[in-house]
């Protein structure tokens, strides 16, 4: 899956349409039992469908003709009672497909869902949230249709479709060949149609994701759009991407709804061919009415599931690319994965190692370069140095959110790639400047941290953040259902929910990266005692840019130009009156 931005195409690897029909069909497997029960109704009901031309003959030029009236009304009942139950079945059927294809639908989206959990931070990095929302909802929604009808308009027109041809070259094979003489004309209309179609609904869908990916981030970044004021400019992107949409719907459906011009053509020189051969080559008249009904009805029946098939055609033409969206992310492999053989990560002592470390985003931008140190067990590591030096990035190479290109980080003496992710996460503790909040309580929030949290631990984990008072003042305190992404609450009462959160998991190491930069001064003093009771006995890394939030840190590592250029205690590095004691007196020089 290419990079792209909002308003560019995505490029998706190209598989023959072939493939992702089979790859999609295979999702069917799981419920064999529910198809083979509609495979079985559906048989019944083609029987009905076949014997119901016979019945009207048989009416027509045995019973009427003989004008025996009580043979006819036992046909009419027959008839009727059959079609009875040729209508319950078409219920069933249409409700055991419809769960099946409900359940296909929820079991593909699940599925996505979960691999795009595992997937690393590069992927979203490099593309809009949007167009992951569009392959997650849209594209998935698309193959409903695609999945029913793989069953009951496949199979049982198929054989509709051949029990046709058969009765109608017993009965009179003159007139079944002159009736599908228009068959090889269709064929070659739906291929030249289909050639067009599949390339025109790709570009379509490539459209949508685009949209959708504009509206995301337009409501995401509604507060920005109105403080500057910049309503029209947007309004401007999202007409020119709704013109491209609309553009590429028409240009795919005009050429879509000539599938259906071709059957119906098809369709009528076959009848015209059949009446014509049965009354001037064949002479048949009236003495034949009945013959000439059911034949005609048979056209219809052979016709109908054509068109039938056409249209299930033409749904695969159009909703074929969604499938091979989804299937494009879910084989978008991991970046960062378990590897064979891990082995789970013990309980951390804290000690943490970089040897030799040298790390990249991508080939042209090195971020670190040959980055060594040893950390002790519950030592508090301050980093700190210009944006852009690689603070952010050493934490996250610890946490194991990127990969080493060179070099390897350890966690007493373990190397983090040889045991699993999650044994490794689940005890380490991480909270960023831009911490998320979802929707629910403030207690569902603050127990993210650690699900099996009991309220009394939550309530203490606020209290050591002094978060507890300003929660209590809440409409119902913990109880207290927050807006998405916590809007109504400051900015700093966020980031206290999202210090209560951290602190609630107690982790064996800990990462503060800009942690206390959204608290106004007043608030961060009384955090400062939460943060060094949190900080005691645990191995702690704190990226901050106010100084004065790390001055009792054991060390200080300043970092530069993706090197470690000083370390030593706030008092050493000021001794040394180098890059520190620039940035420190830079900081301070005014106050």
């Amino acid at each position: 899956m290419s990079i792209n931005a909002i308003k560019e195409d995505e490029h998706i690897s190209s598989v023959s349409k072939k493939d992702t029909l089979v790859r999609l069909f295979k999702y069917l497997l799981a419920y064999r039992s529910t198809i083979f029960s509609v495979i079985l109704i559906m048989l019944t009901t083609v029987a009905i469908s076949i014997i119901n031309p016979l019945l009207i003959e048989r009416a027509i030029d045995v019973h009427i003709a003989n004008k025996d009236i009580k043979r006819l009304l036992m046909l009419i009942g027959f008839a009727l009672g059959l079609n009875i139950i040729f209508i319950l079945l078409v219920k069933l059927r249409m409700y055991l497909m419809a769960k099946m294809s409900n359940d296909v639908l929820l079991r593909i989206r699940q599925e996505l869902y979960t691999h795009i959990q595992k997937l690393s931070f590069n992927f979203f990095d490099s593309r809009p949230t949007g167009k992951i929302l569009a392959r997650i909802i849209g594209d998935v929604n698309s193959l409903k249709d695609v999945l029913s009808d793989s069953v009951t308009t496949l199979i049982p027109d198929f054989v509709t479709i051949v029990a046709v041809v058969i009765i109608m070259l017993v009965k009179n094979w003159r007139l079944a060949l002159a009736s599908l003489i228009s068959l090889p004309l269709m064929l070659c209309g739906l291929w030249f149609i289909e050639t067009r179609s599949h390339v025109r609904w790709r570009i379509h869908r490539k459209k949508s994701s685009n949209l959708n990916a504009f509206i995301h981030e337009s409501l995401s970044g509604i507060r920005i759009i109105q403080s500057f004021t910049a309503e029209n400019e947007t309004e401007e992107d999202f007409d020119h991407l709704l013109k491209e949409h609309r553009g590429s719907f028409i240009s795919a459906i005009l050429i879509n709804d000539a599938f259906f011009s071709v059957v119906d053509i098809s369709w009528g020189l076959g009848t015209i061919a059949m009446y014509f051969v049965a009354v001037k080559v064949l002479g048949i008249g009236a003495g034949n009415v009945g013959t000439l009904i059911s034949f005609g009805m048979y056209i219809g029946m052979f016709w109908r599931p054509i068109m039938n098939l056409s249209n299930f055609y033409n749904k695969i033409i159009t909703n074929i690319s969604g499938a091979e969206r989804i299937f494009d992310i879910l084989d978008t492999k991991p970046e960062i994965e378990d590897r064979a053989n891990v082995i789970e990560m013990p309980e951390i002592k804290g000690e943490v190692t970089f040897e030799h470390v040298s790390f990249a985003y991508d080939e042209d931008t090195p971020v670190l370069n040959d980055v060594s140190f040893v950390v002790k067990p519950g030592e508090t590591i301050a980093l700190v140095g210009p944006t852009g030096a690689g603070k952010t990035t050493i934490v996250n190479l610890i946490s194991r959110f990127y990969d080493v290109q060179q070099g390897n980080v350890y966690i007493d003496g373990y190397n983090v790639k040889d045991v699993s992710i999650e044994s490794l996460r689940k005890q380490m503790g991480i909270m960023t400047q831009d911490n998320f909040l979802f929707s629910g309580t403030v207690k569902d929030n603050i127990r993210y941290g650690r699900l099996d949290a009991k309220d009394e631990e939550i309530i203490e984990a606020a209290k050591a953040v002094n978060a507890h008072d300003f929660i209590m003042k809440l409409k119902d305190g913990y109880d207290t259902e927050l807006k998405e992404r916590g809007s109504g609450l400051s900015i700093g009462q966020r980031q206290l929910i999202a210090f209560a959160r951290t602190m609630v998991s107690m982790p064996k190491i800990l990462i503060l990266d800009e942690a206390t930069s959204s608290i106004d001064t007043h608030t961060e003093l009384l955090v400062q005692q939460g943060i060094e009771a949190l900080l005691k006995g645990r191995t702690s890394f704190v990226i901050a840019h106010r100084l004065s939030t790390i001055s009792k840190a054991d060390r200080i590592f300043v970092i530069d130009k993706g090197k470690i250029l000083e370390e030593g205690t706030s008092s050493e590095l000021l001794a040394k009156k180098g890059l520190y004691y620039d940035l420190y007196m830079a900081q301070f020089k005014n106050i």
